[in-house]
C-alpha cells in the first residue's frame, strides 16, 4: 500500500491510500471512520481492483473541511480524485453512500456505484436526526465523551452499551477516549473523530427528502443493507429501490450497518462488491 494526495477544486489536499491491482475502485467511508476503516475490506478486493481509499476531509491525511463544507466539497474532492486516478467504480458506506450518491447524479466518471444504507431522510419515516441535537450540545460544550454517547445511544448500537446509565457510560467512554489517543497516530484517533460527526451530520441535513431526485439517475446502482440495521437506514434503501431505474440489491442476513468496516465482516461485503464490479 502507498499513500498519495490530490487537490480539490478549493485546493484542500486529499490524501489516500492506493493498493492492488486491476480496474480502479474507490472506496468511500462514513461518519467516525478514516480511510484505516476500510484496511480489511481493501486487503480482500486488492486482488481484483487497484483500491483507492481517501481520508474525506477533516480526517486522517486530509486538509479540513473548510468554510464552505456541504456536498458540493465532497463531490469536488471525489472528482479530483477520480481525475486523478483514472478509476470509474465507486462504492460508499453511510455518508460516503450519500457522497457516492449524489457524485453519480453529475460526474460521468462515476460509471457503476454501490452503496451501503445511505442515511437520506425519508418523508413519513423515522428520522436520522432526532438524536443530532444531543450531540451537538454536548461538543459545544466541549465534553467529547458525553457526545460520543448520545451517538452511540442515537444511532441505534445494537449492543449493550447504549442501556448503561449516563453516569456510568460517560466515564467509560472518556477513559476509552484517552486510553487511545495515546496509541498509534492521533490524527486517527477516535477524540479527532468526534468532532467530525457535525460534517455528516451537515449532509443528513442537507439530502434530507431529497429521494425523488434521483429517479432519473440510470447509473447502475447496487443497494447493499444489513438486515440487523436500524429502520430509518433500511427504510431509505427501500426508497432509492423504489426510485432508481438501474439498481440490484444485497441484503446481508444479520449484519449491520459497519458491516463493510475492519470491525464488521468486510469479506462478506467485499465477495458480493467483488461480483458485481467484475461484471460488464
Amino acid at each position: 500500500m502507498t499513500t498519495h494526495a490530490v487537490h480539490s477544486r478549493d485546493g484542500t489536499r486529499i490524501g489516500y491510500s492506493r493498493s492492488g491491482d486491476g480496474p480502479g475502485l474507490v472506496l468511500l467511508h462514513g461518519a467516525l471512520q478514516t480511510s484505516r476503516s476500510f484496511s480489511r475490506l481493501a486487503a480482500e478486493l486488492s486482488d481484483n481492483f487497484t483500491i483507492y481509499v481517501p481520508d474525506r476531509r477533516g480526517r486522517g491525511l486530509s486538509g479540513p473541511p473548510g468554510d464552505s463544507y456541504g456536498m458540493q466539497a465532497e463531490v469536488d474532492d471525489l472528482a479530483a480524485l477520480l481525475e486523478a486516478t483514472g478509476a470509474h467504480h465507486v462504492f460508499g458506506l453511510s455518508s460516503g453512500a450519500l457522497i457516492a450518491l449524489q457524485a453519480a447524479t453529475n460526474l460521468p466518471a462515476v460509471r457503476k456505484l454501490a452503496i451501503y444504507e445511505p442515511p437520506l431522510e425519508i418523508d413519513g419515516k423515522p428520522s436520522p436526526q432526532a438524536w443530532m441535537p444531543a450531540y451537538e450540545s454536548e461538543l459545544a460544550d466541549g465534553n467529547l465523551a458525553a457526545a460520543m454517547v448520545a451517538i452511540i445511544k442515537g444511532v441505534g448500537d445494537p449492543s449493550m452499551l447504549p442501556r448503561l446509565p449516563r453516569f456510568v457510560f460517560v466515564p467509560m467512554i472518556a477513559t476509552a477516549l484517552w486510553t487511545q489517543s495515546m496509541l498509534g497516530d492521533r490524527r486517527y484517533s477516535l477524540r479527532r473523530l468526534i468532532p467530525t460527526m457535525q460534517f455528516d451530520i451537515a449532509l443528513v441535513r442537507e439530502m434530507a427528502g431529497r429521494v425523488e431526485s434521483f429517479r432519473a439517475l440510470d447509473t447502475p446502482t447496487l443497494l447493499m443493507a444489513g438486515t440487523s440495521s436500524t429502520p430509518f437506514l433500511l427504510a431509505a434503501v427501500d426508497a432509492l429501490e423504489d426510485v432508481l431505474p438501474n439498481c440490484q440489491r444485497v441484503d446481508f442476513a444479520g449484519l449491520g450497518h459497519l458491516a463493510a468496516d475492519d470491525s464488521g465482516e468486510p469479506a462478506r461485503v467485499a465477495d458480493v462488491l467483488r461480483e458485481y464490479f467484475s461484471q460488464n
